[in-house]
């Protein structure tokens, strides 16, 4: 706003000002950022995309609507008094999970994110991509934690420790609770960290 003055003295014409609130991150927080791992990328995938939406808290719910949302703000209101007269927050997420998506990657995009997310958390489905990945267990066996990091499931044995203890981690869709689970080699097994990291893991013995 000085700014505006000092054009005057140098007879520039005063440029306009307009200001936007930041819009907070996943955490509710911090602002939006990339380096602070709390961010929607605006190129990532349909159901990841969905998925970080979902994650939000249901009073963030109501900042990314008024912030990020298109729809009216008499529908806005509307939302709300359905909130109070008993109408569980996840589905007004869905309306903003299946707008957002459907803006970056079109409308029957962000139907089958919605669909999917149904699928996968509310009826159990595992998802149709999942990789498949073959593990050496020289020994015979593979501590779970070690299991998820050689899979990409996380960056290290002592994150993956860290994510057991916090009951973040499936085994063939029962939680783990012991860290020192070990897996025999020779059968298949589904892994899941969080609510979006799936992997079908081998492990095999190479000296047989």
């Amino acid at each position: 706003l000085v700014g505006r003055e000092l054009q005057k003295v140098y007879g520039q014409a005063p440029q306009v000002v307009l200001t936007m609130p930041l819009l907070e991150g996943l955490d509710g927080v911090n602002k939006m950022s990339k380096s602070l791992g709390n961010y929607i990328g605006i190129h990532e995938a349909p159901d990841d995309m969905f998925g970080k939406l979902m994650s939000i808290s249901d009073t963030l719910m109501w900042r990314y609507l008024d912030l990020l949302s298109f729809e009216s703000n008499d529908t806005l209101k509307a939302w709300r008094r359905e909130i109070e007269q008993g109408v569980n927050p996840r589905d007004i997420k869905f309306r903003l999970g299946k707008e957002i998506v459907g803006r970056f990657h079109g409308p029957a995009a962000g139907e089958a994110a919605l669909a999917a997310f149904i699928a996968r958390f509310q009826q159990g489905a595992l998802p149709e991509d999942m990789p498949e990945i073959s593990i050496s267990a020289p020994r015979g066996a593979l501590g779970v934690a070690q299991v998820l990091r050689e899979a990409g499931l996380t960056a290290s044995t002592s994150e993956a420790m860290r994510l057991i203890k916090q009951g973040g981690v499936r085994l063939d869709g029962e939680k783990v609770a012991d860290p020192g689970l070990e897996i025999a080699v020779g059968g298949r097994h589904v892994l899941q960290v969080g609510k979006r990291k799936f992997a079908r893991v081998l492990l095999q013995n190479p000296g047989k």
